[in-house]
Formats: C-alpha cells, structure tokens, sequence
C-alpha cells in the first residue's frame, strides 16, 4: 500500500457519529543502510535536532530516541545505526545494536533513499525484517527531492516487488522528503495506529530520553566530521569529561563550561583534526558550541583537546572506556 497525501473528498460521505480515539503510545525505529536519511528523518519527525546528520556513512552510533507529541499518540523515534557489514569490532557492536532493538520496538520503518537504486546492501536489511513476523514494516522512501516522479515511482514499485518476492507485505509504503517537510507528518500519522493503546511514556516537553553529556559529544563529532577524509570518520570518537557550571558568575549571565576530547586511532590522524596553526579544531569548536548553546539553553565555554587512542576501533577496553 502506497501512502501519498491526496485525501478523498469527505463531503460526499456519510455523516458519522464522532468517536474519541484511545492514546497511543510506543517505540518505531527507523532502519536502513548509512546514510539513508534516518538521522534527518528522526529530526524532522521532532521538530528540533536530536540526531547527529552527515553525509558520512555510520555517523550515527547510539540509538537515539526523539519523542514525537500529538494529541492522539506519542512516537518514540528509535534512529539505529546504519546495519552494514562489519569489518572492526565496533562495527560488530553496531550491527548487534541495531538487530537488539527491531526485537524491542512496535513498528519498524526501513528506509531506502529515493536516488540510490536497491542494492545488496538494502536486500539484506529487507531479508532479515522479513523473518520478523509479528511486528508492522513500512517502507520510507526518503530524499524524494533529490528525483523526478519517473524514478521515484520506480523506486515504490522496487520496493513493494521485494517484499512480495521475500513473502511478506509492507503496512504502508511512503515517500517522503524530510529535507522539505513533505509527507513527514504523514508518516507520523501512519505510524500511530500502529502502536499500543498507552498513555503518554515521556513528560511533555521532552524531545529525547539522550544524556545531554552524550548530546553534547555527539554535537562535537558532528563538526569535526565535516570535510575530513573518506577513511577518518569512523576513527573519530569524543567524550566530554566534565561539564560544570562556571563559579562566581552573575545570575544573569551564566557560563557552562565543557571539557571534551577527541579521540582518533593515530598520530598521523592529528594533524588533520587540527589542521593548520589549530584552525580546524578551532572551526569544529566554534560550530558545535552554537548547536550546543541552542541544546542547553545557555552560554557555553567549549575546551577541546584532540588524543590518540590507538585502534581504538578494534580494542574492547578502548571501546568500553569510549561508551561502546
């Protein structure tokens, strides 16, 4: 079933007697292969960023939960790393990750972008979604602006014909461009009935159930992933060590001060991060603090330090000291 937004005229029917819906409420994590547009998604669902966005692959890394508030229903968003084929430890972990929670939600949404054709990559995913019996898939066809309406027809019917092939039926099939806010809060209207009559899980106003520490880091990684080379991404890991409000300050100017490092895998992988004369490190600093001052609400102090931690990737205690 293909889900657009063209409504049927309403004036033509029959006059129905009203009903109130029971409150919705429960867990939908999107899923797909890196960079299928599951970060962007998730944020537009929101309303405000909660997930990092980058065109690099495996930029996410946690399971980040944005928390989507409507009258009839709260979304939990759960936004998976991008499941792939591992070649590091932390890859492994990942993939684990991602796999632990389509057991522990209510409805899956796989995402597929509308330009890039179906590959071995998705056909994996799909394969394995398949052999979850209980829980409802559909299908988001995300980037919707980046083809003409020949592609992206093309792609629905791509999508629809390899859940046939592998014997189950998508619940809805959805192009959508989060970029654009197109169809975005359709889907959200998709996925509602979908869950358990529940009342609200999360207090009004909260966005996300991530740690503002976690937050934080990963606002950090998001500017320092900008413009680095293809292999240095997945090498690069920050921890915020401590975040303290400054002492002896004015009530009404406030000061936050964040001590973060960046971690990378070699010596040689320095120099890039800080680039000339430290200008890099000085330019990731200056844009995350302003995501991060939006985040928080409140001035921040931002001290960066950029530290090797050899193979971290691949090294088990590296990993537990880095949250993985």
């Amino acid at each position: 079933m293909v889900a657009m937004s063209a409504r049927p005229n309403q004036e033509s029917a029959a006059p129905q007697a009203e009903t109130t819906s029971p409150h919705r409420a429960g867990f939908a994590c999107f899923v797909g292969r890196p960079n299928a547009g599951k970060s962007t998604l998730t944020n537009a669902l929101v309303g405000q960023k909660v997930a990092i966005t980058s065109n690099r692959p495996q930029t996410t890394r946690h399971t980040v939960r944005g928390i989507v508030h409507r009258e009839d229903a709260q979304l939990i968003l759960v936004d998976t790393p991008g499941l792939h084929k591992p070649r590091t430890l932390l890859g492994e972990r990942l993939n684990d990750v991602v796999r632990t929670t389509w057991a522990e939600v209510d409805v899956i949404g796989f995402c597929l972008p509308a330009d890039q054709k179906l590959g071995p990559g998705d056909k994996y995913i799909v394969k394995e979604l398949a052999g979850i019996k209980k829980t409802p898939k559909i299908a988001i066809i995300t980037k919707t602006d980046l083809v003409e309406s020949k592609a992206l027809a093309e792609q629905l019917l791509a999508v629809s014909a390899l859940a046939d092939e592998l014997g189950f039926e998508w619940a809805e099939i959805v192009p959508v461009s989060a970029v654009k806010d197109q169809q975005v809060s359709l889907l959200a209207d998709l996925i509602a009935p979908l869950l358990p009559v529940s009342p609200p899980l999360y207090p009004e106003g909260d966005l996300t159930d991530e740690p503002e520490m976690v937050m934080v880091a990963e606002l950090i990684r998001e500017a320092a992933l900008e413009g680095v080379r293809d292999e240095l991404p997945h090498s690069i890991a920050v921890v915020v060590e401590e975040m303290l409000p400054r002492e002896n300050r004015p009530a009404d100017k406030p000061l936050l001060d964040i001590h973060a490092n960046v971690y990378i895998e070699r010596p040689s992988q320095k120099g890039i991060i800080i680039g000339p004369k430290g200008q890099r490190l000085k330019d990731v600093g200056t844009k995350s603090r302003k995501h991060i001052e939006a985040l928080l609400g409140t001035p921040v102090f931002l001290d960066l330090h950029v530290k090797v931690a050899k193979d971290w990737q691949r090294d088990p205690k590296q990993l537990r000291k880095l949250g993985f």
